[in-house]
């Protein structure tokens, strides 16, 4: 198994890289006081926004590898794996981390946006590019936050302060996000988008648990489309079929769910088999390596 920093809250990122501790359930962090820095994989149990100007390369992403632009922003979200494992390397980091827990949004409104939000996926082609000017009002939203923890201590008034700059923030990302969209130039990649969001809606509603795994008939209909239809859209796009686009993210979701700690069995009904065996019958058809296989790695 890989030597991975569990994020259980906010501020054990904050403590491994020497960083002031300013609130329980957010930490915000300005990479140039505190690099040169030792890179880590982080298991998420938070949510984060990683806004920078330089990353490091070949970054670990839902279980890929992959080099993020110069002055965009990687969204995190509770139960992901990414980063790059330490090396021994310091590296020398421009640009700021936000990170906060889902317990300060237990109850608010932000709470149900959250998934709007569909930049916190591993669909890698959406990490956000900022333009300079974005890049100086969230910067600046971050310094005013972290300024505003500074000088306050916990309370109801400045976890309301906190809840306003963090969802200004996150609406500047949904703006650049659905730029980001607008500009692509065939159709074939914004349905591949909205295929793969809504595989990861369907989890976060919890729908796998009453429906089981979801099927090609399911999202097709969803969308709008005939199954043959969405298919033959995804075998363009992908080179491969769409239940073997569902399968793989289903795989890679039942990856991070063994690697977070579940065992097989959890995995398995977690993801909405309604039999361990035929969780793990698809793991090895997918990855070549049984679930206990992998774990041993």
């Amino acid at each position: 198994m890989k030597n991975i920093l569990k994020l259980s809250d906010p501020n054990v990122y904050a403590r491994f890289l020497n960083a002031p501790v300013l609130h329980p359930l957010v930490s915000i962090i300005h990479y140039d006081e505190v690099s040169p820095i030792h890179s880590s994989l982080n298991r998420y149990g938070v949510y984060g926004l990683f806004i920078q100007k330089n990353f490091p390369k070949n970054l670990t992403y839902g279980m890929k590898m992959f080099d993020a632009a110069d002055g965009s922003i990687i969204a995190v979200e509770p139960g992901q794996i990414g980063g790059r494992e330490d090396d021994g390397e310091e590296i020398h980091i421009s640009g700021w981390a936000l990170l906060f827990s889902p317990e300060l949004l237990h109850g608010t409104d932000l709470e149900a946006r959250m998934k709007e939000y569909r930049f916190f996926s591993y669909f890698s082609t959406e990490t956000l590019k900022m333009e300079p000017s974005e890049w100086s009002r969230i910067t600046q939203l971050l310094s005013q936050l972290r300024h505003e923890m500074q000088e306050n201590t916990d309370s109801p008034s400045l976890r309301s302060v906190i809840l306003g700059y963090i969802r200004l923030i996150l609406e500047y990302c949904y703006r650049i996000y659905l730029r980001q969209l607008s500009k692509d130039d065939t159709d074939s990649p914004d349905l591949l988008k909205r295929f793969h969001n809504l595989l990861r809606e369907y989890y976060l509603d919890g729908r796998q648990l009453e429906l089981g795994v979801p099927s090609v008939k399911y999202c097709a209909a969803q969308m709008a489309y005939s199954p043959r239809y969405l298919g033959d859209v995804i075998h363009r796009a992908t080179g491969s079929t769409a239940i073997a686009y569902i399968h793989s993210f289903v795989v890679e979701r039942g990856k991070n769910l063994l690697m977070n700690g579940q065992n097989i069995n959890e995995a398995a009904h977690m993801l909405g088999f309604e039999y361990p065996h035929h969780f793990s019958r698809l793991f090895k058809k997918m990855t070549g390596l049984t679930p206990s296989e992998f774990l041993e790695k």
